[in-house]
Formats: structure tokens, C-alpha cells, sequence
């Protein structure tokens, strides 16, 4: 259904410093960076899917109240280490790892990035 997702950034260097580790445990790794824009996706993957940009207006950067994006993760560890690395690389807790109310196998972990966006890892396996 989604084709890419971009989240802003006001310093592409923190971003990337962020983004490069906290993704890599869900299975995507930087494939392309210019002045502007930093894209992740997924080895088997012939597009970036999840875009970190420095916004095309040339405004300041700024997150959305109530936005979250959220990435499946094939495990709960992962949902784990997702949340432990974000908290590591400069991210901040937003809800550690556990079961919500969504579903009874809706486990997940909510962090902020560096410039507040809101991110989730969601594993809904049964474990």
C-alpha cells in the first residue's frame, strides 16, 4: 500500500547516525545519500523505502503530533534491540518493548529520533 515514507530532519549527519543502526535490525541499510536526503530499503528491495530529508521548503524541520511510523519486525527480539539501539543512538523512549492492547500478539516499542519523530517496531507473531 505505501510506496516510501520521508521523515525530517534539521542535521542529516545525527539523523544518519541514528537511522544507520536502528534499521539495520529491522533489515534495511542506507542505499543512497545526497546533500538533501538520506534513503534506506531493503537488500531485495529496488527502491528506498524510509527517507530521511532535510524538508524540500527549506523550513525547519518538525515531527507531527499523533504521526508514528511504524516497521515490522519479524521478532519480538528484534522489537527489542530496535528499541535498545534507538535508546543508544541518541533516541529517546516513547514505550519499551511489550504487548499492547491492539491485538494479543501486538508486541511493540515506540522511540522518538533525534529530531522527534515518532517510530515504532511492531512484531505480531505469536511468540
Amino acid at each position: 500500500m505505501l510506496l516510501y515514507v520521508t521523515v525530517g530532519t534539521n542535521d542529516l549527519e545525527r539523523a544518519g547516525a541514528f537511522y544507520d543502526p536502528v534499521l539495520a535490525i529491522l533489515g534495511f541499510r542506507r542505499q543512497r545519500q545526497d546533500d538533501a536526503e538520506i534513503g534506506y530499503g531493503a537488500d531485495d528491495d529496488v527502491r528506498c523505502r524510509f527517507w530521511v530529508v532535510k524538508p524540500f521548503d527549506r523550513q525547519p524541520a518538525t515531527f507531527g503530533n499523533g504521526a508514528t511510523v511504524a516497521l515490522v519486525a519479524e521478532t519480538r527480539a528484534a522489537v527489542d534491540a530496535f528499541h535498545a539501539v534507538a535508546l543508544a543512538s541518541g533516541g529517546s523512549d516513547e514505550g519499551g518493548p511489550g504487548l499492547r492492547p491492539f491485538h494479543a500478539h501486538f508486541y511493540a516499542a515506540f522511540v522518538r529520533d533525534p529530531d522527534g519523530n515518532k517510530l515504532s517496531a511492531v512484531c505480531e507473531r505469536p511468540e
